[in-house]
């Protein structure tokens, strides 16, 4: 135990980078490695090699948390098992001194039948019959007899003796704590399912647009080691509408508050509408579909020098701020006489400053897109793989005006703009939202679920029953009938007030016709009964 408590804590070490530094892999931000590249481009290269980008794919997380799932293995099964003999174990026989327990009393008892000549050898039954075991003395055996039915009333596990009962209260507790114990290894299992067969991806889908669940399909895709790409779920769907709402006025102005899209998907089962929020997500079998963001989608077509469409439609910006100023690239390889390209800036909201346009809110109130032109090789048919929201600059040329500044230009829904010496023309038509969805896929999360409830079902069951023993024992020291009666506290928690006075009222407790018992001396430390 000590070790895999040491390995716990080195795990828990491990995975604070995973919370500090940006990691690849993560839907809801897919550019912060990149982002921090920039920021820091002399320690990024040294943090890579050690794999902090990727903490909870790298070789050394996995083999702390492996010789964690070995260690609690080799803990917990044997620690099981002692707990299951426990559990099922009956109440042990009275220690022989009985008066070193808890709460210890010691009464006479008075015989309900007194024979004047008893036969001090009897017969046993010549049939053999079985019966309860009692003592040599009637009075001490119906004292006994009385223990044990009030402790069985009270609950207790009860084994009756010749001349003693032993009782036992609270050992659902060893339960609890082997449910604890197997729990906290199913989680273990359940994390590692998760990690070894699932899978995290991200898309961006457009209002009108459809997704298909493949892996070309996703703008980033991280499957866990064991995870088949090929199995993933056969299910497309549409994004039909998608509505944000945010705070107009006052001091939260601009704030969101609510985030609606409605998609029809189709599955091997059929088809079906759902509507998704930051909260509600479309689940299909165990796929879940979360949306995590939202953002615009500038309408534009561009025209080449011929005057041919080499791109239309919507075209997805990515919001950089609060306030969703977007930043964009529409890429055209087949552009004549050479290969064209935009960059730009879209503002939901745009308002004039000193040194251009900003964005004043999140929704399009005043929309406008700001653009520049490259011309050149986009570098799109020599196989390497390119970002579609981000421009490789290093073989491209600003287009110019004929005065040799750099073309920029800003649009409004519906206007058009000529390029430079002919090269063509760009529209913006308008804009239309999009949604970010990230996709989870967890086949362990079901089994970690059951495991971390049983774990706190156990831990409290483990913690709120007190479990005690409590023995009442004929004393062989006095020549009168006299019962010993203590109790042992198996917990940190010492015995309930009052049991075993309760107990040993209930043993003393003769017939109406008897004279009540009287006490012997105890000792020091020893409680006398009333």
């Amino acid at each position: 135990m000590r070790t895999a408590v040491i390995l716990l804590v080195l795990l828990a070490v491990a995975a604070i980078p995973g919370s500090v530094l940006p990691q690849r892999g993560v839907a809801s931000n897919p550019v912060a490695v990149n982002r921090f590249y920039l920021k820091h481009p002399d320690l990024a290269p040294w943090l890579d090699r050690m794999w902090l980008f990727e903490v909870y794919s790298a070789p050394w997380f996995a083999a702390i948390y492996v010789l964690l799932l070995i260690s609690m293995t080799g803990c917990v099964i044997p620690r099981c098992a002692t707990l299951w003999r426990e559990f099922r174990s009956p109440p042990p026989k009275a220690p022989r001194h009985l008066a070193r327990e808890s709460d210890f009393h010691e009464f006479t008892v008075a015989d309900p039948d007194p024979d004047p000549d008893p036969d001090p050898d009897p017969d046993p039954d010549p049939a053999g019959a079985a019966g309860p075991p009692v003592s040599r003395d009637g009075a001490a055996a119906a004292a006994l007899d009385r223990a044990e039915e009030h402790l069985r009333r009270r609950g207790f596990a009860v084994v009756r003796a010749p001349t003693e009962v032993r009782a036992e209260k609270g050992r659902v507790r060893e339960l609890g704590n082997l449910v604890f114990h197997l729990s906290l290894l199913i989680l273990l299992v359940g994390v590692a399912g998760g990690r070894l067969f699932g899978y995290e991806a991200r898309a961006a889908v457009v209002v009108g647009g459809s997704f298909t669940n493949v892996v070309s399909s996703y703008d980033a895709f991280t499957p866990a080691p064991w995870m088949d790409p090929e199995d993933l779920e056969p299910l497309s769907f549409t994004l039909d509408s998608f509505d944000a709402e945010f705070e107009a006025a006052g001091g939260r102005a601009g704030e969101p508050r609510d985030f609606d899209a409605r998609v029809t998907y189709t599955t091997t089962g059929g088809e079906g509408t759902a509507e998704v929020r930051p909260n509600q997500p479309l689940v299909v079998n165990g796929t879940k579909f979360f949306l995590t963001g939202h953002g615009y989608a500038p309408r534009l077509t561009v025209r080449d020098s011929t005057g041919d469409v080499i791109s239309s439609g919507p075209t997805i910006f990515l919001p950089n701020d609060s306030v969703f100023t977007s930043d964009g690239v529409v890429k055209a390889p087949d552009a004549q006489p050479e290969g064209l390209a935009l960059e730009g800036t879209f503002y939901p909201t745009a308002a004039p400053v000193q040194d251009g346009l900003v964005s004043v809110f999140p929704d399009q109130l005043n929309p406008r897109v700001e653009l520049d032109a490259w011309t050149g090789d986009l570098g799109l048919d020599d196989g390497a793989t390119q970002s579609v929201f981000t421009l490789d600059k290093t073989r491209l040329r600003e287009v110019r005006e004929v005065d040799g500044t750099v073309w920029s230009a800003t649009l409004a829904p519906g206007e058009q703009v000529a390029l430079p010496g002919g090269a063509g023309t760009v529209t913006f038509n308008g804009v239309t939202r999009f949604a970010n969805f990230q996709v989870a896929r967890d086949p362990g999360k079901e089994i970690s679920l059951v495991a971390a409830i049983l774990l706190m079902v156990g831990l409290t069951v483990s913690l709120a029953v007190p479990r005690r023993r409590i023995w009442v024992r004929e004393s062989a020291v006095h020549e009168t009938p006299t019962l010993e009666i203590a109790g042992r506290a198996l917990a940190r928690r010492a015995l309930p007030p009052g049991e075993i006075a309760r107990v040993a009222a209930a043993a003393a407790s003769p017939p109406a016709h008897s004279p009540a018992p009287q006490p012997n001396a105890s000792p020091p430390h020893s409680q006398e009964t009333p």
